[in-house]
């Protein structure tokens, strides 16, 4: 009998009832075919405690090499996972039928979230990272902080502490070959856990360690209250002393919203500002591996529409961006250079701790996203947002649950249409009625320029900017295309 704590690689209605006859679906985890089970069967496992992963592109069972790929994605850090094969016996299928049902009357109540993720967790994790105990004494490091953000009397910073490896700066004559091999180089990256880091800032002295990913993450209140604007923070990893005989030391830059900003924007990445054709995985891992930060293009019209919200009706509120993504934190360093090469405006990122294998999101990603613009309305609570997401994967759903759980925090909601299937935009126009009864407007826009003209009409931007911001889809229209060839 298989044992339930393994992956399943389930491609099939029939290998799903028998493997569902002989093991404890409440502890599994269960990768499908798309289209296999239900939406409502979907969510009765869940409530099971099932982890169930809905794989992005159909695997056909009989094609011995699309299984092998799939097996890539599912099998755990102990290499094992049980693949279907041939028929189940008919009476275990039946059954798993009737358990299925039974699961959906019984089950009360739901299991919470985060006994579901610990449960899945260890089998989520990478084999290919090493992870690596505190630093002695001489071994170079490279610390790697992110963008971090607060208020008057309140930071939250996050960083990442790594063996030194060499991250070669690219630029716009790179091959899809030298993209392919710097991408491969962030992702393989070996982090180091259990390190002491010091974080100095306005009078204040805190400490932490990494943890096991190598990740570290401050949330203290400085002595003194902040102003707006971009601040400094000062890092030290005192366990790894340097060949000039000093610690590690890095700095890293937090953004306090000024105190008469009107609002704040946060924005997703993938196919909202940089496209990435992220409906298509396949796509968008060879978009990733074949391009780097100077070839890749921001959506039409972005980059101004973006200035334009930041600077506001008035023209000069600061308004400040946020960036909140799926994307891995591995991916950091490329996404602000593309931010700053396109002229973007900066704001903090606030990205997702995924593993090699994880990159393709075959996961369900929804929760880090809510998770995220949680945090940044924690930080926030008189400060109304406007939120900007694409149709592609749930930002439009995520966005919604976020004006249930926080009524008059959201000021507006641009959803970027990449989905044209007519089921999706069936399931949009549900959820603008659904938004709009709250007095929150979710607006669907085809580009840029129709959202700009938009907030131009409900004072969220200057009506003058309306020329600078046809004219950047103009240019964007009539740049060369990005080179990705190999």
């Amino acid at each position: 009998m298989p044992d339930s704590a393994m992956p399943f690689l389930v491609l099939t209605r029939a290998g799903f009832d028998d493997i569902a006859a002989r093991v404890d679906l409440g502890k599994a985890s269960l990768f499908l075919n798309p289209g296999l089970l239900s939406e409502t069967d979907i969510a009765r496992l869940r409530e099971m405690g099932t982890a169930v992963h809905v794989m992005a592109t159909p695997v056909d069972p009989m094609q011995p090499q699309q299984v092998q790929q799939a097996l890539l994605l599912t099998r755990n850090t102990r290499g094992s996972v049980w693949v279907e094969r041939g028929a189940p016996r008919a009476a275990g299928a039946a059954r798993a039928g009737e358990r299925l049902q039974e699961a959906g009357r019984e089950i009360t109540p739901a299991t919470p979230l985060r006994q579901r993720l610990a449960r899945t967790a260890g089998g989520f994790a990478t084999a290919a990272l090493r992870r690596l105990t505190a630093p002695e004494r001489g071994r170079r490091l490279m610390a790697v902080p992110y963008l971090g953000f607060g208020n008057a009397g309140r930071v939250w910073l996050k960083g990442r502490l790594l063996d030194e490896a060499a991250f070669r700066e690219q630029s716009g004559t790179d091959s899809g070959w030298q993209n392919l091999v710097a991408l491969y180089r962030r992702l393989e990256s070996d982090e180091v856990a259990g390190a002491r880091v010091l974080a100095r800032f306005a009078g204040s002295v805190v400490e932490t360690r990494t943890d096991g990913g190598g990740y570290f993450s401050f949330d203290f209140a400085p002595d003194v209250p902040l102003g707006g604007g971009w601040h400094v923070v000062e890092l030290e990893f005192p366990d790894n002393v340097q060949p000039d005989g000093q610690p590690l030391r890095a700095s890293a830059e937090i953004r306090v919203p000024a105190a008469d900003a009107r609002f704040g924007i946060i924005s997703d990445i993938d196919d909202t500002v940089l496209w990435t054709n992220v409906t298509n995985k396949l796509n968008m891992a060879l978009m990733l591996a074949r391009t780097n930060h100077h070839t890749r293009k921001p959506f039409k019209g972005v980059a101004a529409f973006y200035r334009a919200l930041r600077d506001g009706v008035g023209g000069s509120e600061d308004n400040p961006l946020f960036y909140v993504s799926s994307s891995p934190w591995h991916l950091f360093g490329p996404l602000v250079d593309f931010l700053k090469l396109q002229d973007v405006p900066l704001g903090p990122l606030l990205l997702r701790e995924l593993s090699v294998r994880q990159v393709l999101k075959i996961n369900e990603h929804g929760n880090h996203k809510l998770a995220q613009i949680e945090r940044i309305l924690d930080f926030y609570p008189d400060m109304q947002f406007v939120l900007i997401g694409d149709s592609g994967e749930q930002d439009p759903e995520i966005y919604a649950e976020v004006v249930r759980r926080h009524p008059g925090a959201v000021k507006m909601i641009y959803i970027r249409n990449v989905n044209p299937d007519p089921s999706r935009i069936d399931a949009l126009d549900r959820l603008i009625d659904e938004v709009s009864a709250t007095g929150t407007q979710l607006m669907l826009s085809p580009d840029s320029v129709f959202a700009a003209s938009h907030a131009a009409a409900e004072g969220l931007i200057a009506v003058d900017r309306l020329p600078e911001i046809r004219s950047d889809k103009r240019e964007d229209d009539n740049a060369p295309p990005a080179k990705t060839g190999l």
